[in-house]
């Protein structure tokens, strides 16, 4: 009996674990597409996002689309740090439809919930939960999005859950954005996704 319970421990440890993938290989924007003139690159292991010389909004897409998941993350901002994660977004050239989970400097509602081109902001968190926050450092992130329900974690304090029936019908990608205005920068890092049933 508990060599069963040993072997069940280990199946169970390893399926969730070959569950999980990078979506970032730390090499090339392999499996992703740039959207925009922003900048988009990769300098030792790191993904990096910054203004270019159009101040614009741009986006980095995967070239896959995920339904219902658990994304985590790593980010770092520098400069201004205006960014955010779409989940079940589509982008045409630089407009993009889908829900974004903020990622900006304190004070501006990291780990809420933004509806672009439409209802704008669903749910932001109680300030008070702004303290999770490390500018200038890294920051874990964690998405979880399973049906009409989206769940979003900052440094491992819960930021907001919210449901939703539109959220719940989305379909699309996940992209990384940068916001318009130039002077950002966000470094990146540690991008993994296990698909749920």
């Amino acid at each position: 009996m508990k060599k069963l319970l040993v072997l069940a421990a280990v199946l169970v440890t390893t399926f969730s674990f070959a569950q999980k993938k990078d979506l970032f290989n730390g090499k090339n924007l392999d499996g992703w597409t740039v959207y925009g003139t922003e900048k988009w690159y990769v300098e030792d292991g790191l993904l990096i996002c910054e203004s270019g010389p159009d101040a614009q909004y741009g986006y980095l897409g995967t070239d896959e689309h995920y339904k219902n998941f658990e994304l985590t993350l790593e980010f770092k901002q520098e400069a201004d740090g205006n960014s955010g994660v779409f989940i079940r977004s589509n982008i045409d050239g630089t407009k993009i439809s889908g829900w974004q989970i903020e990622v900006a400097p304190p004070g501006h509602d990291t780990g809420g919930i933004y509806e672009s081109y439409g209802r704008e902001w669903l749910i932001k968190p109680d300030p008070a939960k702004d303290k999770a926050l490390k500018m200038g450092k890294w920051n874990k992130m964690k998405i979880r999005v399973d049906g009409d329900t989206v769940t979003t974690w900052l440094n491992g304090t819960e930021m907001v859950t919210l449901a939703d029936e539109k959220i719940g019908e989305g379909e699309g990608s996940i992209a990384l954005q940068i916001h318009a205005g130039g002077g950002i920068k966000v470094k990146w890092r540690n991008i993994k996704l296990k698909e749920l049933n």
